[in-house]
């Protein structure tokens, strides 16, 4: 069993406040599924998805 990627950039002030969507049983399985592929846990694989899609908005990524 490995360890879930811990997300590279860290909160300069504690921990971050929460980000609470809405979304079908289903999908989040897929999600949850394409993180746990990705040696990821679902919160930072969606992080980690959102900062590439900045990125290729030309937008930098905040920490």
């Amino acid at each position: 069993m490995s360890t879930a990627k811990r997300d590279p950039i860290q909160s300069k002030s504690g921990k971050a406040p929460t980000f609470q969507i809405r979304i079908t049983p289903e999908l989040k399985a897929q999600f949850e599924a394409a993180a746990k592929d990705a040696g990821m846990s679902l919160g930072n694989w969606l992080k980690t998805l959102g900062r590439k899609e900045l990125k290729n908005l030309g937008i930098e990524p905040k920490a």
